[in-house]
């Protein structure tokens, strides 16, 4: 019992490496950069919220693992910004860094590659519910920064629409709720108009 404590305990050592990769999301208002482990709680946390909200028969437990995998491919990888050129390739590395994470002798979760798919490919409902919350958060966190990070990155409105389009036919009513804050976001100068 010991060897396997001991292993485990390296393995979550090896996890608490996702608090050291940095995101470009401000939090608290512009405070400081969120790091993955914080957007991950996050993300679990709000898309809990929302399966509640939404009263749609979610597998909440499920939703909840896919959310805490969701950036461990990170650790190896690191945070691909939403608006990066690399963006279509970084499930490339991620996926690489998933595999040495699953093979890690302390690891017991058994299906972590298989959730890791899954929210990957958002065929599932919860896998598709956790990519609309995944691009709300930051969303919401530059509406919070006033645009902190948009201005640091040079982000048009066509570009934050074009990321963003898919939540429209996943979720009208959440759409709708970006749509007004997007607006609000350029009438205040926060995000370039064009």
């Amino acid at each position: 019992m010991t060897d396997r404590i001991s292993e485990i305990s390296d393995f979550m050592l090896q996890l608490d490496a996702l608090k050291s990769v940095n995101r470009r999301t401000y939090i608290n208002g512009g405070e400081r950069v969120e790091n993955s482990a914080e957007h991950s709680w996050h993300l679990a946390m709000a898309c809990w919220a929302f399966a509640e909200l939404l009263e749609d028969d979610y597998d909440v437990p499920k939703l909840i693992k896919l959310a805490l995998i969701h950036d461990l491919g990170e650790m190896g990888a690191g945070d691909t910004f939403l608006y990066s050129n690399n963006r279509d390739s970084a499930h490339v590395h991620e996926r690489e860094s998933i595999k040495r994470i699953a093979s890690h002798p302390g690891n017991p979760i058994e299906d972590i590659i298989d959730l890791w798919e899954e929210q990957e490919g958002g065929m599932s409902k919860e896998s598709r519910l956790l990519k609309v919350i995944d691009r709300l958060l930051p969303f919401l966190h530059n509406i919070t920064s006033e645009g902190r990070a948009w201005q640091d990155n040079g982000i048009h409105k066509n570009q934050v629409l074009k990321m963003h389009q898919f939540i429209e036919s996943e979720s009208p009513e959440i759409y709708a709720w970006f749509i007004k804050n997007l607006e609000y976001a350029v009438e205040q100068g926060w995000l370039d108009a064009s």
